[in-house]
């Protein structure tokens, strides 16, 4: 029998229309050359009073899913308005080079356990977003497309995670920040047998309209091969590119908020760079207590992601959302993106159902009103990134009152456990001398440094003590180990905030 049950003939409104990716460019051009129109926000009384778990009640029935029963190997699922999500979108079919709307019916959703009436709602409501499902599980959907431009996806651990953004504007400055809108989106009918599908999307917003194609491949790492132009309104000041967006609590290397019973709290635990030079950088997420903005300047980056390196169910203790199968998103731009750098903000969060972490691309040059900006990647989530250092990599950092056990401590310090695995260090003989290369900035003054193996992860382990000077500026620390002049690991990168003077206490 098919995977997917057989189904009613998905409504329709509306004639017919040629559509090509090079249409919907011109589009979003024409809708750049016009003042910005705000989408309509409010919802019928009823739906706008639904709470959380009166909207989650709400299903599809799979029945009115597009393409049911027609033998193909994905669907696309509406999805219903409602809570966070009060504008609508368009949704269309293209086949034959021809688009035509996708129709909303109250009958295409059960609303029994909401408490909704179907004949109380309009027949125009339209939908939130979409879900997409494959025929090797028809009940699990392994994307979603849901509010502003945010996505996210599944690789073959079929655990969500972090999110994906079509486009970030300025992020993480002290004006607030805007979030352009996916306004509509359309789905090319895909060959018998394909196992790729793929999406166009209009996005909008009052600096930018951008046409966008989605080519989204499922397997144990998804693939999502993207192509983005945009056109910008007028100039914006930080545009960010292939944005992610993840939680991060609390850690083995922030433990400033880990007032729960679980030992770490995070979607992804490090930010990942492989620079245009061939770097591979590694950077531990943190719960910052306030607002942390850094730019890693680049040219022509080889990839970057917000990952969630550490899989071990024990470090966790989740047996409800278990945080060891989120996925690592990877971005791999398919061309050069020339100068410019991968920036990441963190913002303090209380618990973990905020997400404060957002990764992207920065380009040097700001985008001026009139031009048109290409940009083409691809997004790899699984839980692990399809490129990786031929390095060691960091797989702990941990943190914590630094001086020598015994000895009375004269000072206050700091100190840092950073555990390396992988690469060639098995290589290494018993006698080898290795070196943890360590830098501080603000004159910050490091010692006790030391490198010696770590036979339960067949790696290395770096330890430091850090003496702060005065003040509560943030450090910039920079820590990888070398044998006789040759690198060993990726470089460690951490922005350490010091405590107050009052707070530094020696016994």
């Amino acid at each position: 029998p098919p995977a997917f049950a057989a189904a009613k003939p998905a409504p329709t409104i509306g004639a017919a229309q040629r559509f090509d990716h090079a249409w919907l460019k011109g589009e979003a051009r024409a809708l750049a050359g016009r003042p910005y129109q705000p989408r309509p926000a409010t919802l019928p009384k009823p739906v706008a009073a639904l709470d959380w778990d009166q909207y989650q009640s709400i299903r599809f029935r799979k029945e009115h899913a597009l393409w049911g029963g027609e033998g193909l190997r994905f669907q696309v699922h509406p999805a219903h308005l409602g809570l966070f999500f009060k504008s609508p979108v368009r949704l269309h079919e293209v086949a034959d080079g021809q688009a035509r709307e996708l129709a909303y019916l109250p009958e295409m959703f059960d609303h029994a356990r909401s408490g909704l009436a179907k004949a109380r709602l309009p027949k125009d409501l339209g939908f939130a977003g979409f879900k997409l499902l494959f025929h090797t599980d028809p009940e699990r959907d392994f994307a979603a497309f849901l509010g502003a431009s945010y996505f996210r996806a599944v690789g073959g651990e079929w655990q969500f995670g972090l999110s994906a953004r079509g486009l970030a504007i300025d992020t993480g400055m002290e004006r607030p920040e805007e979030f352009p809108d996916f306004t509509a989106f359309w789905f090319e009918k895909p060959a018998r047998g394909s196992n790729t599908i793929v999406v166009h999307a209009l996005l909008d917003s009052p600096s930018v309209a951008g046409a966008y194609r989605f080519a989204i491949t499922p397997g144990d790492t998804l693939v999502m091969d993207v192509d983005a132009a945009l056109y910008p309104r007028k100039e914006i000041e930080r545009l960010g590119i292939a944005p992610g967006t993840s939680m991060f609590q609390h850690g083995e290397n922030d433990r400033r908020m880990a007032n729960d019973w679980r030992a770490e709290i995070h979607d992804s635990d490090g930010l990942a760079m492989w620079r245009g030079n061939g770097e591979w950088i590694w950077r531990p997420l943190t719960n910052p207590a306030q607002l942390r903005f850094n730019a890693y300047a680049d040219e022509n980056p080889r990839g970057f992601g917000l990952l969630q390196r550490d899989r071990d169910f024990d470090h966790y203790q989740d047996d409800g959302v278990f945080y060891e199968k989120r996925p690592s998103l990877w971005i791999e731009p398919k061309a050069g993106w020339g100068a410019g750098s991968v920036q990441l903000v963190e913002i303090p969060t209380l618990d973990e159902t905020f997400d404060n972490i957002v990764a992207f691309w920065n380009p040097a040059k700001k985008p001026q009103p009139g031009e048109e900006l290409l940009f083409g990647y691809r997004l790899y989530w699984g839980a692990q990134p399809p490129a990786r250092p031929p390095l060691a990599t960091v797989v702990a950092t941990r943190a914590g009152i630094g001086g020598i056990v015994g000895q009375p401590r004269k000072y206050w310090s700091w100190r840092f456990a950073v555990d390396f695995a992988g690469g060639d260090l098995s290589l290494l003989g018993r006698h080898a001398k290795v070196e943890a290369v360590v830098t501080a900035s603000r004159g910050a003054k490091i010692e006790i440094t030391s490198a010696r193996p770590l036979h339960s992860i067949r790696g290395w382990r770096a330890m430091f003590d850090i003496v702060p000077p005065a003040g509560t500026e943030p450090i910039d620390l920079r820590l990888y180990l070398s044998h006789e002049g040759q690198a060993l690991t990726e470089t460690w990168l951490y922005q350490w905030t010091p405590p107050p003077a009052g707070e530094r206490r020696v016994a």
